[in-house]
């Protein structure tokens, strides 16, 4: 891992060209859930209600979790289109319920994309990805970073609500020299995204991580003379708040940057232990530069402070991914930090399903594209963390999210994952 001139770390080609799948990495096969599949709705980009210093919100035996959703009715392929936030609430962790859309009224853009809520002191702060315009006629690829707040969370005898008069505003915008804009992007998937609140206890800073893209000049020459992975240019953004205010931000720096290895580093965010700050990221196998052989799979770096040089976990960077032999029954994970483990939860993507890519879900038949979409909460996966090194210890249920202060039940060493030639599998006792 090398660093710019601007403090900005740097996912490597040799670092990236390592990775594989390993039994400490892969996780096992998913089946539908008997229940919480959130009948007449598709579920995804999901992440949880967290208190300002990062812990999970809990209000009166209540947590709850946000997620992009549409309804069933919409093919799965199209739900990126009309996507909107919605709120799901459980008072134990593991059985959910839906509570509706988390906006009483507009939001901005024409659908809106995956970010963070943050709950202070009774309030609520929704950030999120405003993607295109409101009112648009034909869908654009804009993205702007956005907060909304006013909201409140409410307790009675039926539940949990979080409710408000909610105030949308745009945050932040690339400036084209740290973060590309959209006219700079060379044709690739474009990103300004995925806003992440947090509040670096070791210093008292206030941040927002999202994912964006470097700019690459043309002409520029970034890759040693490989054109084609010139284009390839994802990055870890990265704002600070100068006043602590969480609608106060200015654009700083990329912490990470994957010019020549990657295009999209998704939903960024930070587990912090022991003043030691580890860095987390999804990405899919279709955004690796040529040359290098990547997976759906949750990605992380590890440093001495916020500011460091990130170096990647593994040696590779790669986490926890889905077995070759369903490799996109999951994505989009968001972890956190549960004692001695890591916990991360995610979606339940496509199964029953091998392909190059999710181009090929379109060829199927439309009834096949809907079967074999989970569109609901994934099993919660168990890691250990220990310095720059993981390993996958094991899953709870579909959509478990326990409080640090719950306890997991132990994982006996012949219990651990154990795939076939990092194919994925069973637990074996």
């Amino acid at each position: 891992m090398t660093t710019d001139r601007d403090g900005r770390a740097t996912w490597t080609r040799e670092a990236a060209g390592r990775i594989e799948r390993t039994d400490g990495t892969v996780a096992p096969v998913i089946y539908p859930p008997e229940t919480d599949r959130f009948e007449g709705y598709h579920v995804w980009d999901t992440w949880p209600l967290r208190n300002r210093d990062g812990s999970l919100a809990e209000n009166d035996g209540y947590r709850v979790v946000c997620a992009l959703t549409t309804t069933d009715d919409l093919l799965p392929g199209k739900r990126h289109d009309v996507a909107s936030i919605h709120y799901f609430t459980s008072r134990d962790g593991e059985s959910w319920s839906h509570g509706g859309p988390l906006f009483s009224g507009d939001a901005l853009g024409s659908r809106q994309w995956a970010g963070s809520t943050m709950y202070d002191d009774g309030d609520v702060y929704a950030f999120y990805t405003a993607a295109g315009e409101r009112g648009e006629d034909d869908l654009s690829y804009t993205q702007r970073i956005a907060v909304a707040t006013g909201g409140t969370v409410d307790v009675e005898d039926d539940g949990l609500r979080i409710d408000g008069e909610w105030d949308h505003r745009i945050l932040l915008e690339p400036d084209g020299d740290r973060y590309e804009r959209p006219d700079q992007s060379r044709g690739m998937t474009y990103t300004f995204r995925d806003p992440w609140f947090f509040e670096d206890l070791e210093t008292g800073e206030t941040y927002l991580l999202f994912e964006a893209n470097t700019p690459t000049p043309e002409g520029a020459d970034p890759c040693g003379g490989d054109v084609e992975a010139g284009n390839f240019n994802g990055s870890v953004g990265i704002a600070r708040s100068p006043t602590g205010d969480p609608i106060d931000w200015e654009l700083e720096p990329p912490l990470l940057d994957a010019v020549c290895v990657n295009q999209e580093l998704e939903r960024p965010h930070l587990v912090v232990r022991d003043g030691t700050y580890y860095l987390f990221v999804s990405s899919h196998q279709h955004t690796f530069a040529p040359g290098i052989v990547g997976y759906d799979a949750l990605y992380g770096f590890v440093a001495d402070d916020l500011r460091g040089a990130y170096r990647p976990l593994n040696g590779h960077g790669l986490v926890a991914t889905n077995p070759a032999n369903a490799p996109f029954q999951s994505y989009s994970w968001t972890a956190y930090d549960h004692g001695d483990e890591v916990l991360v939860v995610s979606f339940f993507n496509y199964y029953e399903y091998v392909g190059e890519s999710l181009d090929g879900i379109a060829d199927l038949p439309e009834s096949e594209q809907r079967r074999r979409f989970g569109g609901t909460l994934a099993p919660t996966l168990r890691i250990d963390l220990d310095g720059d090194r993981t390993e996958l210890l094991g899953t709870l249920r579909h959509g478990s999210l326990p409080l640090p202060s719950e306890e997991l039940s132990p994982v006996d060493l012949g219990g651990r994952l154990r795939g076939t030639d990092g194919q994925g599998g069973s637990y074996r006792s």
